[in-house]
């Protein structure tokens, strides 16, 4: 296996990943999204591509600019999933496609883990050249997404951060954070208007797919949140539900079931 650190260039900082090639040639190539607030080197895109590698697929374990909660790049502004918004998400999966192309390949299968689950959904159903989809935990999106977690808010309601959201928005403070210790800790006022008010829906996806799509979950995770049933029986094309046991939303110790459970998919409908 070859991986060689890439930069895919975007209007503001790069995503950076690695890309790992197979020894001979690859019979395809495979796009992975981190969950929410992750990052190309933790969780699915990173066990997953030793399996896939030797399976013959190249496959890209990209950043989006929302990784981790807070970074630095080349200066001292603060960046990071913080600061993500839906639109740049969607514009970074649209610029790590295109980088498949620019590699001599066709377009790649996907696979999201949760947040990087929904927006692949969200790929796919604007790409039906796709060939394959894999949801891992893929949340429910939709704009009542934060009002769902906000019983989880030591410090209020969804609808008390909302209004201190559009607030600072208004009054140009967009950048400034919001501490949300049962969210991801901190999060900026443009954010958290923006996952309220643009967030796609998961199940509104699936109305569009027609590739074949492999939708897994842990038995942990509550189905209303990562609701793989529904997902299945709305999806234009075929869709294989698998429900792990003894198994939370990070898949500890599942890692190679599930790394040779998604390479069978994938060998089974791929071109």
């Amino acid at each position: 296996m070859q991986a060689e650190l890439i930069s895919v260039e975007t209007d503001t900082i790069p995503l950076d990943g690695l890309f790992y090639r197979p020894g001979g040639e690859a019979r395809g190539g495979v796009m992975l999204m981190h969950g929410n607030t992750m990052n190309f080197y933790v969780g699915a895109p990173r066990f997953l591509p030793p399996e896939l590698v030797a399976r013959g697929y190249a496959c890209l374990a990209c950043n989006r600019r929302g990784h981790d909660v807070l970074s630095t790049f080349a200066s001292r502004e603060l960046v990071g999933g913080a600061f993500q918004t839906v639109a740049e998400a969607i514009d970074d999966n649209e610029r790590a496609g295109r980088f498949f192309a620019r590699a001599g390949f066709g377009a790649p299968a996907v696979i999201g883990h949760s947040h990087g689950g929904m927006l692949a959904a969200y790929h796919a159903a604007h790409h039906p050249e796709i060939p394959a989809l894999v949801l891992l935990s893929a949340h429910r999106g939709g704009t009542e997404l934060m009002a769902g977690a906000s019983p989880n808010f030591s410090q209020g309601s969804h609808e008390e951060f909302l209004e201190k959201a559009r607030l600072k928005v208004e009054r140009g403070e967009g950048r400034d954070l919001l501490l949300l210790p049962g969210w991801y800790h901190a999060i900026s006022a443009a954010t958290y208007l923006d996952a309220s008010t643009r967030m796609p829906s998961l199940l509104d996806q699936a109305e569009k797919i027609t590739c074949p799509v492999l939708f897994v979950r842990g038995d942990g995770e509550p189905a209303e949140n990562y609701p793989a049933e529904r997902f299945a029986e709305a999806c234009k094309g075929p869709c294989e539900v698998v429900i792990l046991a003894d198994c939370d939303h990070f898949y500890g110790g599942h890692e190679s079931r599930m790394a040779v459970m998604i390479a069978d998919f994938l060998d089974r409908h791929m071109p």
